[in-house]
């Protein structure tokens, strides 16, 4: 798993205070805390004209959006990672750390790659900033993440660890997005009451898309032989896979920062290429195919395809501006299975 370095972060918010209360070294605690709590006073205070909601991926600024509607002109949305960097390898800028602590509503997964929001939350004296943790909205829904049978083990990976960490691609499962939608926007509403019944009309018109997608996979699950799925690469559908019944195979977990697979896992995952006399190896956006190829080669089987699914960790702005969604992205992963499966 990739950890956050705490110690960057204390020393970005030491940045960002300076940033807003612009004074020097020399300042007591006490006066610290004043010009933070000024800072609040205004930023919340009534003139300010529109509201701000901070998210850190792609899905919930794209879900925000949904909900949100016709009434975008009345909220600034800040996607924090729409350089395209994935959720594993990101860290907070000075300015996307200001923009959370002067916000009105803050989105984020709550995985082990969001370890720096915690520190961020300690530090802000925003009283009235509502937070969502998608994971906590999960509760015991969330899923410990799996070390399968066949999976490269990470190199940092010791024996007698006994935390737990959770597998963090909650969005993966249209059912969870469902779940999730429906408490952002309760908590839109509770900042913009005035508008409540336009994004409760957004949210019941959205869950029915999602439904409408959920139901697409589940009725294609269903009629295809393939219940096996072999992964050339990282993980992260455990929640989408355990969603229709289906089993898998992969090189890494979801979370992995390995990039090359050992020999032992290649062959054991050519082997079940052929044990399941599989049509198909997966892989996700941006990768190489390295993996996906020399397992087809070690297989020895022919006319195998390697077929790309889209994780939605890596939506750039320019993705967004070219009409990128939550529901456009998804349909493509069901238009890819439904081409290959039988």
């Amino acid at each position: 798993m990739f950890k956050k370095a705490i110690g960057f972060l204390a020393l970005t918010f030491a940045i960002v205070s300076t940033t807003l209360i612009g004074c020097s070294s020399n300042n007591s605690e006490s006066e610290l805390n004043e010009s933070a709590s000024v800072a609040e006073s205004t930023y919340n205070s009534p003139s300010s004209e529109k509201y701000s909601i901070v998210c850190t991926i792609f899905p919930e600024y794209d879900w925000v959006k949904e909900i949100v509607g016709n009434h975008s002109d009345d909220i600034e949305m800040t996607y924090l990672l729409n350089s395209g960097i994935d959720l594993h390898n990101y860290q907070p800028t000075t300015d996307d750390i200001i923009k959370i602590s002067s916000c009105d509503l803050f989105i984020y997964v709550g995985g082990e790659s969001d370890k720096w929001v915690e520190s961020t939350l300690e530090s802000v004296q925003n009283s009235n900033m509502k937070v969502i943790n998608l994971m906590s909205v999960l509760g015991d829904s969330a899923k410990a993440e799996e070390l399968k049978e066949g999976m490269q083990e990470e190199e940092e990976s010791t024996e007698g660890e006994e935390e737990i960490e959770y597998d963090e691609h909650i969005w993966l499962s249209v059912k969870n997005a469902t779940k999730l939608c429906t408490e952002i926007e309760k908590s839109i509403e509770a900042i913009d009451a005035a508008n409540a019944s336009d994004y409760q009309t957004n949210l019941k018109n959205y869950l029915s898309e999602l439904d409408t997608l959920d139901s697409s996979f589940k009725t294609l699950f269903e009629k295809s032989s393939v219940k096996t799925l072999i992964f050339g690469d990282r993980f992260p559908f455990r929640y989408f896979v355990d969603d229709y019944g289906l089993d898998y195979y992969a090189a890494f977990i979801g979370c992995s920062a390995e990039s090359e697979a050992s020999f032992e896992t290649i062959k054991f995952l050519s082997e079940k290429i052929k044990e399941l006399d599989c049509k198909t190896v997966f892989t996700l956006e941006n990768s190489n195919k390295d993996i996906a190829n020399s397992i087809i080669t070690n297989s020895g089987k022919k006319g195998i395809k390697i077929a790309e699914l889209n994780s939605l960790q890596s939506v750039s702005k320019s993705d967004i501006n070219s009409g990128a969604s939550y529901i456009l992205l998804m349909q493509k992963n069901y238009d890819v299975l439904a081409s290959v499966l039988n």
